[in-house]
């Protein structure tokens, strides 16, 4: 691997300390030697350098905020590195470690290892095993010390972290500052991203930042307008004292702004831009110390790339009476600064908690600011607004996944062709068919994210990503492959995995991690709880069975996904950790349901469906309406409707670790992918693929004997072709 490990030069920059030397692979035969120092561009000195994440929060990003990336060449969508003048360290969670060992020259950089257990961290040794006894590998059995805890006892005391402050959000910030403190040391914002410096320096500079045009999304995909609706909605959220005590409600956003939720589309699967508003106080408080409220001036300010809106943009926000003045998004940090100055003494200014420790502090006036500004940094209630779907959003849902299922299963019967016909079909190929076909559907408009196409033991690399780069890695049919992918269309986000053996003869172990995996996305599926729920009580549901035999997955189970927006979208999320801002499960959001198991060197195993959260009642689409007695002593009883509509490969399944409980809701669910995909595919005249779509989708039976599901009626059957269509 040609790895940028550590690079740096001396900055042109008045320095007081040099700090950092690496070795840098330079290629041409691996030859290694030192690189330059990284010289820090700071008043005091600084110890250590904590190389964060991004001004987005996501975990698709602009190449420009690739810093991570760019000087260790890991590419994990979740990471932290930490340079000092000794050592060079990465921290990220459990989906990652194979990952960082694949990627990631370890002679320059530590992988930390964190939110793991010691039965995530379990992995099986390498090679062919002779029976299923665990082999379980001692050494990955901790989780390292957090980034707060090493720097504490790693540092000598009155030592000096530095961090851009623009890619720290105010709770990481205020918590490690907390930490350093009590232990005599101090954080720094370094307003100079040291990383970027370098860059410059090597005549490498970071890519300008893209600034795609928004386009505007009809109304009828969104089912509300922009600006109005979310006002009402905002002003009759839980929050409306808060509202009214603040002055002003700077948002930051993932991907659009949420403080007007703006429908507008986006390119590709990375940011259109980076947007912020500002919203001045429109909820009738009065000024406060004689300061005059604004009087005429547009409801929203939108920082955004440059600050330009296209003239169909304008017309759009014309026709809903909506008044915003825009500017470019780099002045955001200096017009918070003025706005504080303006205020009156004890104002406070609302701030979204995902907000970067910069803009909090520019909100107060700047870091030696002497203002009596307060802020109040919580989940935003856009955020929440969001993550809950109006029935347009639900429907369009649903019909994004039925075109997505015809593009999935037009994808597997295509792939098992190649496959069997002896043809070299890389991961790669692999991708690029998905995408192809996917195009062929009505308002598709690009993959929701990079496709995860892994074949054999890349499938146990949580979020490997395949590469055009020599030597491809080509599927071939006695692995497993592992494809999760997902598309952006106008009425919907889609996001779907499907584990196949390529030769339909997985061996014994294979066969029994995948039943367990099975086992526990459809106990996930089919459980009832509570409303209000809060994901992390519900996790354990998906892991039972893996935890049974000792097995477990190093990621979550579940993430919101947004509507036509991020396919990771929060403030929920169902996982094994407690989130603070779970605002707990109600009807009308979507989750994905994806529990999975990873042996490393081997392959890997995940079934992922996207799911609607419904009521159940006995009126209600879901395998205990018919059982269902009470709502919880009126609190409502919630459940899941799986949306995704793709066949799982049954042939890997172990019946006899199934109940029957089970066998009736697998066979349920492919009898509705049948009856949904099927005929489209017949009008269509894709007559393989419903040969396929129809061997997949066959009933699962018991010693040659249908299963106890298989006793519907023929109205039943017929019923269920268009019950995806109908549900609104």
């Amino acid at each position: 691997m040609n790895a940028r490990n550590c690079r740096g030069v001396t900055s042109a920059l008045p320095v007081s300390r040099v700090g950092v030397e690496y070795l840098t692979d330079k290629g041409g035969g691996g030859n290694r030697k030192k690189s330059r120092s990284l010289a820090y561009a700071q008043m005091n000195p600084i110890d250590g350098i904590n190389l964060s994440a991004h001004l987005s929060k996501s975990t698709r990003i602009s190449p420009t905020d690739a810093r991570r990336q760019w000087i260790s060449e890991f590419t994990a969508g979740a990471g932290v590195a930490v340079v000092t003048a000794d050592e060079a360290l990465i921290w990220t969670d459990g989906r990652y470690f194979t990952q960082f060992y694949v990627e990631v020259d370890e002679t320059v950089w530590s992988l930390m290892r964190q939110g793991a257990t010691p039965s995530i961290l379990g992995l099986y040794s390498r090679g062919q095993r002779d029976n299923l006894t665990l082999k379980l590998d001692v050494k990955r059995l901790s989780t390292d010390a957090t980034i707060a805890e090493w720097l504490t006892t790693t540092l000598q005391s009155g030592a000096v972290v530095g961090i851009d402050p623009t890619t720290y959000t105010r709770p990481d910030w205020t918590a490690l500052q907390a930490s350093l403190q009590a232990a005599n040391m101090s954080l720094q914002p370094t307003w100079v991203n040291l990383v970027d410096t370098v860059r410059v320096n090597l005549n490498d500079p970071p890519p300008a930042r893209p600034n795609d045009p928004l386009v505007p999304l009809p109304i009828e995909f969104t089912g509300s307008k922009t600006l109005c609706t979310q006002r009402q909605k905002f002003c009759a959220s839980k929050r409306p004292s808060l509202a009214k005590e603040s002055d002003h409600v700077p948002n930051y956003p993932e991907y659009v702004c949420p403080s007007t939720q703006p429908p507008y589309k986006k390119q590709r699967f990375f940011p259109i831009g980076y947007l912020k508003a500002r919203v001045p106080n429109q909820w009738g408080a009065p000024p406060k110390r004689g300061v005059e409220r604004y009087q005429g001036q547009p409801s929203v300010i939108l920082f955004w790339g440059n600050g330009v809106l296209t003239q169909t943009v304008q017309n759009h926000l014309s026709s809903e009476s909506v008044t915003i003045e825009t500017r470019p998004y780099a002045e955001i940090f200096d017009y918070l600064q003025n706005m504080a100055t303006q205020l009156a003494e004890g104002s406070l200014i609302w701030l979204s908690q995902e907000g970067s420790e910069a803009i909090h502090l520019a909100a107060v006036g700047g870091v030696n600011s002497d203002l009596d500004i307060r802020t109040l940094s919580t989940v935003t209630p856009v955020a929440l607004m969001k993550c809950v779907k109006n029935e347009v959003e639900l429907r369009g849902f649903r019909n994004a996944h039925v075109k997505d299922g015809l593009a999935v299963v037009r994808f597997l019967r295509w792939l098992h062709e190649r496959v069997d016909a002896g043809d070299e079909v890389t991961e790669m190929d692999a991708s690029d068919e998905l995408e192809k076909l996917r195009k062929e559907e009505e308002h598709f408009e690009t993959p929701s994210f990079a496709t995860i196409a892994g074949a054999g033991e890349n499938g146990a690399i949580i979020h490997y990503r395949p590469s055009r780069d020599p030597p491809e890695t080509v599927i071939t049919k006695d692995k497993m492959f592992l494809v999760d992918s997902g598309g952006q269309y106008w009425d919907g986000t889609t996001d779907i995995t499907r584990t196949r053996h390529m030769n339909y003869t997985p061996s014994d172990w294979q066969r029994m991690t995948f039943t367990r995996v099975m086992k526990g996305q459809i106990s996930l599926a089919t459980a009832v709880f509570p409303r209000g729920t809060r994901g992390h009580t519900i996790d354990i549901l998906a892991r039972k069975y893996l935890f049974e035999v000792g097995l477990d997955y190093a990621h979550g189970t579940g993430h919101g996904v947004g509507h036509y927006l991020n396919v990771h979208e929060g403030p929920s999320g169902i996982s094994s950790g407690v989130r603070a801002t779970d605002p707990g499960i109600v009807p009308g959001m979507i989750f994905s349901n994806e529990p999975g198991y990873y042996e490393v060197g081997e392959f890997g195993i995940r079934h992922e469906d996207l799911v609607e959260v419904i009521e159940v009642n006995r009126d209600a689409d879901h395998i205990l309406a018919d059982v269902i007695e009470s709502d919880f002593d009126g609190r409502g009883a919630l459940g899941f409707y799986t949306i995704s509509l793709a066949p799982h490969q049954t042939s890997c399944l172990d019946i006899d670790l199934m109940t029957d409980h089970e066998l009736e809701y697998l066979n349920d669910y492919h009898a509705r992918v049948l009856n949904t995909l099927g005929p489209i595919l017949k009008e269509r005249g894709l007559d393989e693929d419903y040969a396929f779509l129809e061997r997949e989708c066959a009933p699962l039976t018991r010693d040659g004997n249908a299963a106890h599901h298989a006793t519907f009626s023929a109205a039943l059957l017929g019923l269920s072709v268009f019950a995806l269509w109908l549900r609104s």
